[in-house]
């Protein structure tokens, strides 16, 4: 059921696509960062466990 967009149909469905495009770069990015601040964070307690 796609609307009948007319002349506006490219500027709609590329803005729809960029979008998708930057939710995912956003979701991947922060997904990234997790991980690495997670082994950061392992890291840092590993060492504080061997100083203990």
């Amino acid at each position: 059921m796609m609307p009948d967009l007319g002349t506006y149909a490219v500027p709609v469905l590329s803005s729809y696509g960029v979008s998708l495009i930057l939710l995912f770069a956003v979701i991947a990015a922060s997904i990234w960062k997790a991980r690495r601040i997670r082994a950061r964070l392992e890291q840092v307690e590993s060492r504080r466990d061997r100083t203990t």
